[in-house]
């Protein structure tokens, strides 16, 4: 994965013709799948490599932090492609004006600014519980929030409250919406296009972003079985 990454972003740095919208969403994407990667990569080999087994409370947080800021990140980039393609598709004419460089750092700056205080906010609250077991075992090689909250002796309700409703409903849930509206929007576009070349590279549009949210999701439900089956 990280190979595969690294050479979407350096074909895209490489090449002035890709400078558009679509592949700045692109690499985007990329990086963040390397954040995912190397935030979770850095315990996994400790274990497997040298038999680290602990791990400090505060570098857990830290990569708790890091590892769901990279995936909220990675949800509001698949909202913005989507966004793009539907521009490019309902409006291409327009396409340059609605997204200019203007916009799209805006929306670089929104989908940071969304990840890290959603995350800070989720760390602090975390920070604040009592851990007084002797020995807090977690489920798997890396930290995650869900994992994390079954630890503390102390009420967590405030935490699942904000979990669950603020960053699993307002931020996954909620991209998920405008996408596949975006694809249907598309398709009532493609309707309305004579060109039997022009449906062809539409639908292969919507079909493109509908994988990647599917991917997205697949992902999503593969973490929570793991993190329910209690395998490391």
């Amino acid at each position: 994965m990280l190979v595969g990454n690294s050479t979407i972003l350096y074909v895209i740095q490489k090449d002035p013709v890709l400078y558009k919208p679509m592949s700045h969403f692109l690499a985007m994407l990329a990086f963040t799948e390397q954040g995912v990667s190397l935030s979770t990569m850095l315990t996994v080999l400790g274990i497997f490599l040298v038999g680290v087994m602990e791990i400090d409370f505060n570098a857990c947080l830290i990569q708790m932090y890091f590892i769901h800021s990279f995936l909220i990140m990675e949800s509001g980039l698949l909202l913005a492609m989507a966004f793009d393609r539907f521009v490019a598709i309902y409006s291409l004419l327009r396409y340059s004006v609605i997204l200019n460089h203007r916009r799209i750092r805006a929306m670089d700056i929104g989908l940071s600014l969304k990840s890290t205080v959603l995350m800070a906010s989720l760390a602090v609250l975390l920070k604040r519980l009592p851990f007084c077991h002797w020995e807090n075992v977690l489920s798997h090689s890396y930290c995650l929030h869900p994992n994390l909250i079954r630890l503390p002796c102390a009420d967590t309700t405030l935490n699942n409250i904000y979990g669950f409703f603020i960053v699993v409903l307002s931020t996954f849930e909620l991209d998920s919406v405008p996408i596949f509206l975006s694809c249907a929007l598309i398709l009532k576009t493609v309707l309305g296009i004579v060109s039997g070349e022009g449906q062809l590279k539409a639908l292969n549009t919507c079909f493109y972003h509908m994988c990647l949210k599917t991917k997205e999701i697949c992902k999503g439900i593969f973490r929570n079985l793991i993190q329910k089956s209690g395998r490391p």
